[in-house]
């Protein structure tokens, strides 16, 4: 897979999952489990979304450095909280997801000699 298909790719799964807590809060708390603060969810899944129109719409070496910060954002934070309780066990699938992201960004990067 190639630098744009991955950017692609990530762009559009990062607007398809943000949106669906905005668009049907209760289905997302039904894969998720309940949440308090739903502020703080439709926060955070506004910014999902935002992250990844920039990467569907940004030159690659932007769409790049977002998709890799934001999966090992998302990804850091899923694997300190899910195994303490504190989210939902379903946060370790999106770990895994958002390790799949760093994956491909690697191939893609290796594949690419690294550059831009």
């Amino acid at each position: 897979m190639n630098r744009r298909t991955v950017a692609m790719a990530q762009g559009a799964f990062y607007v398809g999952t943000g949106a669906w807590p905005l668009l049907h809060l209760r289905s997302f708390e039904a894969f998720t489990g309940p949440k308090t603060d739903h502020w703080l969810v439709r926060t955070v899944a506004a910014l999902v979304v935002v992250n990844g129109g920039v990467q569907l719409t940004s030159d690659v070496a932007a769409a790049r450095r977002l998709g890799i910060g934001t999966s090992a954002a998302l990804a850091a934070i899923d694997l300190a909280h899910a195994p303490r309780g504190v989210i939902g066990p379903v946060y370790l699938l999106d770990a895994v997801v958002e390790l799949g992201w760093l994956a491909a960004w690697a191939r893609a990067g290796v594949a690419a000699g690294w550059g831009g």
